[in-house]
């Protein structure tokens, strides 16, 4: 029977279960494009395009004991992503078992999680010099490919080494480091660490950090003070003695807004990022599968909803800043740059 979710109630005296018949919801027929953006994120049109970029990795589940479809996979996790509720909540709305929602969500998670090289990637050649454009635009910084910070994910306790997770405001989370373009396109994200670590240690222990220390690239990165500075990482000047380094410190703000604000559109998109009922590993496949679905919705051009524009809080105000043996290089170029630009 097409389209009908099977549920089992039992019958204690008698030792047999009685079937009951569910009917499994239908989205795309059943709500209008706007609706659908609202209760999933992304519209038909987009929707249809994950089923056809998914289908090569979820299709298999469908080849036996009966599993989803892979359109109605996508949905169940699209909507938990949007939502981040129980299993259960979600299974109830969807016309599926919670079983094979929370088999759906780690699934979809895992087989998107593996495309993040495919669309997470650092500005080369063309693209920096319109990286540059679109920086100098937002905030008048010059020579600028991207923003750095990291923000939280809030999760459960772990099960094993739950100390490391507690963060410096005493929750558990998973600490994620992101660079974003003037788009709010994420070039680059490391999605790893536990909640006690420090964002320049997560920095200084990734790939980027090794690239870009070994090949510097054509342009800068722009970190608060709690980064160390460098000649490809610059950070503002902590006491501004002239008009020109306060000229500098506020481009400096404006142009690193930009990650402030991708920070709060992605948790805002998907607010199952706001707080995971989940190990510290799905808890990571989840993230990264709303950091592709992020890029995704932005080459697609998704609308946000108003209220989901809103930059998160600045700051962790009470992290202290990195610890850097030799800044010389770095603080040189950061005065070459206020004196040639400001």
């Amino acid at each position: 029977m097409a389209g009908v979710v099977h549920r089992h109630h039992h019958f204690a005296r008698r030792g047999y279960r009685q079937r009951v018949y569910v009917e499994r919801t239908k989205p795309l027929e059943q709500y209008t494009t706007k609706e659908l953006y609202v209760r999933f994120c992304f519209g038909k049109a987009d929707i249809e395009y994950l089923v056809n970029l998914l289908r090569p990795k979820l299709q298999h589940r469908t080849q036996r004991s009966h599993g989803l479809p892979v359109e109605d996979q996508i949905l169940t996790a699209l909507r938990f992503y949007a939502c981040g509720t129980f299993y259960q909540v979600l299974g109830d709305y969807m016309g599926v078992v919670k079983s094979a929602v929370c088999d759906v969500v780690r699934d979809v998670s895992i087989t998107l999680a593996s495309l993040v090289n495919e669309f997470v990637s650092f500005p080369k050649d063309n693209q920096i010099a319109q990286a540059k454009r679109s920086f100098f635009l937002l905030g008048n910084m010059p020579n600028t490919i991207g923003a750095i910070d990291c923000t939280h994910v809030h999760i459960q306790a772990p099960r094993e080494n739950e100390w490391e997770f507690i963060n410096r405001k005493g929750r558990h989370s998973i600490n994620v480091q992101l660079v974003c373009d003037a788009d709010l396109m994420i070039t680059n994200c490391v999605v790893k660490w536990p909640g006690s670590v420090h964002d320049a240690r997560i920095l200084r222990e990734s790939a980027l950090y090794r690239d870009l220390q070994t090949n510097r690239p054509d342009g800068i990165i722009l970190g608060d003070s709690a980064y160390p500075l460098l000649p490809w990482l610059m950070t503002p000047s902590l006491t501004a003695n002239t008009p020109a380094q306060a000229c500098f410190n506020t481009a400096h703000c404006r142009a690193r807004c930009a990650i402030e604000r991708l920070n709060g559109v992605l948790k805002r998109r998907f607010a199952c990022l706001n707080y995971l009922r989940a190990e510290p590993q799905k808890a990571c496949n989840i993230t990264l599968a709303c950091i592709v679905l992020h890029n995704i919705a932005t080459k697609r051009n998704v609308p946000l909803c108003a209220d989901n524009d809103a930059p998160e809080p600045l700051g962790d105000p009470d992290q202290p800043p990195a610890f850097c043996q030799n800044e010389q290089t770095g603080r040189a170029t950061r005065d070459a740059i206020v004196r040639h630009y400001f």
